[in-house]
């Protein structure tokens, strides 16, 4: 299978450059990697969200009002 990749540019103020430079120093991970990880864990946790959202009315519905009454049922 061939993989096609795309380039995008991102412009970071000084601060988040440093902060993301330390953390590739620490890591030993470069920066793609990191911004990568990020970005899938951004789309995931929206994906989780949007679901959630979408979710919530039947699960209201059928009594589950807290995350609590969720984690009773399936512990």
């Amino acid at each position: 299978m061939y993989y096609v990749k795309a380039t995008l540019t991102v412009r970071l103020d000084k601060d988040l450059e440093c902060l993301l430079d330390r953390l590739c120093e620490r890591t030993g991970q470069s920066r793609s990697d990191l911004v990568r990880q990020a970005i899938r864990r951004e789309v995931s946790l929206q994906r989780f969200e949007d679901l959630r959202r979408r979710v919530l009315p039947f699960a209201e519905a059928r009594g589950y009002l807290t995350d609590e009454d969720v984690f009773r049922d399936i512990s």
